[in-house]
């Protein structure tokens, strides 16, 4: 009894482990400068209270999905939370929103940044804060449609299905190295769902 319990408590950890030395620059302490937060990913999830941001490594055409907005900077679709919003909500609205792209199936969920910051005020009213967390995740997504560019957001000028090693060469030109490592722990976390 034992035995059994403690390879189930140990599993969770034990793969946490392992993916952290897989991506280390993603795992490592980080400070986005722009909003001030001391940040730290992990691959335990964040109450869902949080959680204010949502970004999707998303699948499409034998790529990885990425976005080009109007200042020739490449990203991952995603955005902020609205007040009362669920997660999937805000997610299947990003979607739509950057990449013209919606949900093949259920997203699988990376993992998150649980952010700090020391800015006296949230980002919006209704946020948490001083903590609140980014959620990152992966799925299978069909381009099929123009991104919405709504008024309030960035305006996307191309969206693309790359080569995953092309991805995250974009995204680390314009990005810290973790960025690329985001969409490796994806790619990764992909082959093994495949697997089984």
């Amino acid at each position: 009894m034992t035995d059994t319990t403690d390879r189930t408590d140990t599993a969770p950890s034990a793969r946490a482990a392992e993916l952290a030395a897989l991506f280390p620059a993603l795992h490592a302490p980080q400070y986005w400068a722009w909003g001030r937060y001391d940040a730290q990913f992990s691959t335990e999830l964040p109450p869902d209270g949080l959680v204010t941001n949502i970004h999707l490594v998303g699948f499409a055409d034998g790529g990885v999905v990425l976005c080009r907005d109007d200042r020739d900077h490449w990203f991952l679709p995603g955005g902020t939370r609205e007040q009362d919003e669920t997660v999937a909500d805000c997610l299947r609205r990003e979607l739509r929103e950057e990449a013209g792209a919606r949900l093949l199936g259920e997203p699988a969920w990376l993992g998150a940044h649980r952010c700090r910051t020391d800015d006296p005020t949230p980002y919006r009213p209704w946020q948490p804060h001083p903590e609140k967390a980014w959620l990152w995740g992966w799925a299978e997504v069909a381009l099929d449609s123009a991104p919405t560019n709504p008024s309030d957001g960035e305006q996307v000028v191309e969206v693309r299905a790359l080569p995953a090693a092309e991805a995250q060469r974009l995204l680390v030109d314009s990005h810290e190295a973790w960025w690329g490592e985001l969409i490796g722990l994806a790619v990764e976390l992909r082959r093994r769902a495949e697997l089984g």
